[in-house]
């Protein structure tokens, strides 16, 4: 009996370059991080402070994630560290996450949507804080990591 197979057709998309290190000889680093959206519908981005990597970019709040913390636990324990405002973790609504390689490690980042929270924000460890509509993030440099959530802000809000 003769069989026929046919191939799949080629998909006419292709994807666009993002630098993923498959061999798996990058450290592994969890970091969570939280995009406070205010009642304006802006967005508090954070300026990485001098003597850090990356400094001078900005970033939306947050920072690793320790050994035996869930990263709602972790996010509520930065936003208080870095910002000074208490976030219960019910009003964490998680939106997507980042997975980037960069030349000595491998980031994992979830992204958390926050609209209520205790407190004022104010830069404790930051050089500088800004609230910034989500269609002119793109107007600020950031780490590569963060440059797909973005994006997807840009769309969803």
């Amino acid at each position: 009996m003769g069989s026929s197979s046919a191939a799949a057709p080629a998909s006419s998309k292709s994807c666009p370059p993002r630098p993923i290190d498959l061999s798996g000889r990058l450290p592994i680093i969890q970091v969570v991080a939280g995009a406070l959206i205010d009642a304006d519908g802006r967005v508090l981005i954070a300026q990485r402070p001098e003597g850090k990597a990356m400094a001078g970019l900005w970033e939306f709040p947050g920072g690793k994630i320790e050994g035996g913390e869930i990263p709602e636990a972790a996010l509520a324990r930065e936003l208080y560290e870095e910002l000074g405002i208490d976030v219960c973790p019910s009003c964490m609504l998680p939106f997507s996450f980042s997975s980037h390689s960069y030349a000595d490690f491998h980031l994992l980042m979830p992204l958390f949507l926050i609209r209520n929270w205790d407190g004022q924000p104010r830069p404790l460890v930051a050089q500088d804080l800004k609230w910034v509509r989500p269609q002119r993030l793109g107007d600020y440099p950031m780490p590569a990591a963060d440059l797909p959530l973005v994006a997807m802000l840009q769309d969803h809000l």
